[in-house]
């Protein structure tokens, strides 16, 4: 009696799309990475089709100048049409698993098959701390050719950087990094004495510190030579605007307890259905206040520089959030996520599976300003 047989080929493409799929969503960064230059994470993908190292994004600037009236002369009073470039770099990011013969024959358990979904959850959890890494870096300056024209940016890792850098990295973003619950906490233009300004008394997160944090990104850029923030989403006909805030898990904590907060939810915020299950109160998820979608990132630790024990005034630990609007990082790929096998090894005795991406990732910046973040840096003391 015949039967089909599925080919091979067939089942790898199947679960090839079925990791993509997963990829990308067990990252937990589905909601906010797109294609599109409104996503908060830009995906870029034109080294698949082509060669190269790096994807190059270039900005043009808004128009700031005031133009002429009536009968004024134009010419020689034409504006500046401010441009920059930032660049992401891809490399190879690859992992596997062996099986050999003497271990797969004493469990029914298929260790192969068990290996391809440990793979796809490493590679969603590279991808997610990569770009917590990046979000969180210092971003260092191009610099200027001969023409004066600048160059393109670099990041370093929080902890990789040097205090001369973070120093450089608060006084060019002055417009939109926020230490506690005042501007004046960053005066100093050095990073460790703003650090040393912020006190638990005065420099937790609160509802007044999320409006803050969205002034400045609706005022950043609007003088001088920079950049503007853009809203992650907005409404122009109702005049709504929406940012992101991604917080470590103390700060949050700190958020889900201002009673500002617990006020706005009570009595304002829409719930449906039987009580409890739809209550906010109630339930876990996303906060939201005043046009910011405020969200928990357990992730956010003192391993990736987005917790600073002993940086705060009287040696507490301060916590970094970020307040994201469009095009905070880009992620570039030169190849998806690709499924490997190694079966011809040690006579077919070892068969292995992988796993091989071709990616890279950089929080955007031109002139070393943040396009798209306001960085907030709050006490985060850890529970009693």
């Amino acid at each position: 009696m015949a039967e089909v047989q599925l080919a091979t080929a067939s089942e790898k493409q199947i679960w090839v799309k079925n990791f993509l799929l997963e990829y990308v969503r067990e990252s937990g960064l589905q909601p906010y990475m797109g294609t599109s230059e409104t996503s908060i994470i830009r995906i870029r993908s034109e080294l698949q089709t082509q060669a190269g190292v790096a994807i190059n994004i270039p900005l043009i600037g808004r128009l700031k100048g005031a133009g002429v009236t009536g009968a004024q002369v134009l010419s020689g009073n034409e504006d500046d049409l401010n441009n920059w470039n930032d660049q992401v770099r891809v490399n190879w990011i690859r992992n596997g698993v062996r099986v050999p013969k003497s271990t797969q024959y004493r469990t029914e358990i298929d260790l192969l098959d068990a290996a391809k979904t440990q793979l796809r959850t490493w590679d969603a959890e590279r991808l997610r701390d990569d770009v917590i890494q990046e979000l969180g870096s210092i971003i260092i300056p191009g610099v200027a050719d001969a023409n004066g024209i600048a160059g393109t940016d670099s990041s370093v890792p929080y902890a990789s950087s040097t205090a001369g850098q973070r120093n450089t990295y608060l006084v060019n973003n002055a417009d939109r990094i926020l230490f506690g619950n005042a501007k004046s906490n960053a005066s100093s233009g050095v990073w460790a004495t703003a650090l040393g300004n912020v006190s638990t008394a005065t420099g937790k997160m609160t509802a007044a510190t999320v409006t803050m944090a969205k002034r400045i990104a609706r005022t950043a850029g609007t003088t001088g030579n920079t950049t503007n923030i853009r809203p992650f989403k907005s409404d122009m006909t109702a005049g709504r605007e929406w940012f992101v805030l991604f917080t470590p898990s103390n700060v949050f904590r700190d958020l889900n307890a201002d009673t500002t907060i617990i006020q706005a939810n009570t009595q304002a915020r829409a719930r449906e259905g039987d009580g409890m299950s739809k209550n906010p109160l109630f339930q876990d998820g996303d906060l939201m206040y005043n046009g910011v979608i405020i969200r928990e990132i357990p992730e956010f630790t003192a391993q990736n520089g987005m917790l600073l024990p002993g940086a705060g005034a009287a040696g507490i630990q301060l916590g970094r959030s970020f307040l994201c609007g469009q095009s905070a990082v880009a992620v570039a790929y030169g190849q998806d996520p690709r499924p490997t096998r190694a079966k011809d090894d040690d006579y077919e005795f070892r068969p292995g599976v992988g796993i091989e991406e071709l990616r890279g990732q950089k929080k955007v910046s031109y002139q070393g300003i943040n396009y798209g973040v306001v960085e907030i840096i709050t006490a985060a003391s850890d529970d009693a």
